[in-house]
């Protein structure tokens, strides 16, 4: 999960980003006047809400993910005990078995 939580990581960060260049939006727009100033705010208020739905988009997939993340390891972390089991039983055998033919030249 290390790759998929820096994923996580770069969205979040990209997110804040966004929010920062919306703040400076909004301090450019109080400096206009007029029609300008009108806009701009038109425009902040469409990249806010347009921001908002797509942190709780983003939150809820994040959300949704580690909960499957979670409910997959669960049932694969008895499988990988067995298995590191066998392995390490395989690699006793393999050594075994090198060792005779080594004694047996």
């Amino acid at each position: 999960m290390g790759t998929n939580n820096t994923s996580f990581d770069e969205v979040e960060k990209l997110l804040q980003e966004i929010g920062h260049k919306i703040e400076e939006l909004i301090a450019k727009g109080a400096e206009m006047s007029g029609e300008a100033k009108v806009e701009v705010e038109k425009k902040v208020e469409t990249l806010k809400k347009d921001k908002f739905s797509i942190e709780k988009e983003f939150y809820k997939r994040k959300q949704a993910f580690e909960e499957k993340y979670h409910s997959k390891r669960a049932t694969v972390s008895p499988l990988l005990e067995q298995s590191k089991t066998h392995f390490h039983a395989g690699l006793k055998a393999l050594s075994d078995a090198v060792k005779n033919l080594i004694n047996n030249k």
